[in-house]
């Protein structure tokens, strides 16, 4: 991502962390109940894992899954499409001086814990480990 992910201490500011919780509950809220307007969208059920801000609020990415792992390309098109009727969602929903751009992205969360739980059944490594 770049030098400006985070604010100088290394990590999000309690502000951004704040923010970005409310944006992932309050898009993954409008998502459940299919409050956007495109029937498409509305027939995938979709889990925001995560959002992150930047240092500034004035762009939030959404880490996205839709269930099962299934459309992962669609649901991509389906958010980028809707992303002006989610951002009006949110801006509604939050008291900021902006709303912020809306980004979305594939969490890859669960292949991680996969491809994890796969390494820890190789034989290798469980004799590794129970040592």
């Amino acid at each position: 991502m770049g030098k400006n992910r985070f604010h100088e201490g290394g990590g999000p500011s309690q502000r951004q962390l704040r923010v970005a919780e409310l944006i992932r509950r309050t898009l993954a809220e409008v998502l459940a109940r299919g409050d956007v307007h495109d029937p498409e969208l509305n027939t995938m059920s979709i889990t925001v894992g995560e959002v992150r801000t930047s240092p500034d609020l004035k762009i939030a990415t959404a880490y996205v899954l839709p269930l099962g792992g299934q459309g992962q390309d669609d649901v991509l098109k389906l958010l980028a499409r809707n992303k002006g009727e989610l951002r009006r969602a949110v801006s509604k929903k939050l008291a900021l001086k902006f709303a912020p751009d809306l980004r979305f992205q594939l969490d890859e969360t669960f292949d991680r814990m996969d491809d994890t739980r796969r390494m820890l059944e190789q034989d290798d490594v469980r004799r590794d480990t129970d040592a």
